[in-house]
Order: C-alpha cells, then sequence, then structure tokens
C-alpha cells in the first residue's frame, strides 16, 4: 500500500499541481488526490516505508514490528504536523491537516494491528 501511494505521487494527475511538485517543504504545492500535500521526498518515503514492510513481512515477528513501529512513528507524525505550522519552514516533509488526520488514523490502525498480532495462537491436536 505504501509502496503504492509513493508510486502514485509521482504521477500527474492523480497528483494534482504536479508541475510544483518540490523536492523538500511546504512550498510543494503538488496535492495526491487533490487533498493530501505531497513533495519528492514525501514520495519517497512512502517507497522507502512500503519496501521496509514488504522485507518486514516476511516473519510473523517482523510484521508485528513493522506494525507497532510504524504505528508509532505515524503517532510521531501526527504529533509533530499538529505542533508545527503548515507554512513554516519546520514543515519539510510537507504535511498538511489531511495528511495529519491520516497519519493518527494510520497509527491508531497500525499498533491495533500489531498488538493483536501479539496474541499467541494455541496449536490444536
Amino acid at each position: 500500500m505504501f509502496v503504492f501511494v509513493g508510486v502514485l505521487g509521482f504521477i500527474p494527475g492523480i497528483t494534482t499541481n504536479y508541475d510544483e511538485l518540490g523536492f523538500a517543504g511546504h512550498e510543494s504545492d503538488a496535492l495526491l488526490l487533490n487533498v493530501f500535500q505531497v513533495s519528492i521526498l514525501h514520495n519517497i518515503l512512502h517507497l522507502l516505508f512500503g519496501i521496509a514492510g514488504i522485507l518486514l513481512s516476511r516473519t510473523w515477528s517482523g510484521a508485528r514490528s513493522f506494525l507497532i513501529g510504524g504505528g508509532v512513528v505515524y503517532l510521531l507524525l501526527w504529533i509533530y504536523g499538529m505542533l508545527i505550522g503548515h507554512d513554516r519552514p519546520a514543515n519539510f516533509v510537507p504535511v498538511n491537516t489531511a495528511d495529519n488526520w491520516l497519519h493518527l488514523i494510520l497509527a491508531i490502525g497500525m499498533i491495533a494491528l500489531g498488538l493483536l498480532l501479539a496474541r499467541r495462537r494455541t496449536a490444536t491436536v
């Protein structure tokens, strides 16, 4: 999913204002699906995050670690996005209000799934 989103961020039409896609920073006015503010850096981070997820999904513990660790990262991104001004240099990824709420939803979902995976299944004889 994250790899797919990273690729979509580089496709004109799916990403509106594509000609204003900057490398990083709040000046990038490109919008994925005309909603989520993106930059080249933002898209690359999605690609790398997705590749990490694919690699870690090869084992039960790796998948669980990706979900919980990734959820914590998204929770921190949500907090960061809520604290910084969206028109400030500190908004280097960049994020907007839609990104912030998506990050919160992803954080809750990923952490919850990771914790559910922590439950051990009992073997039946």
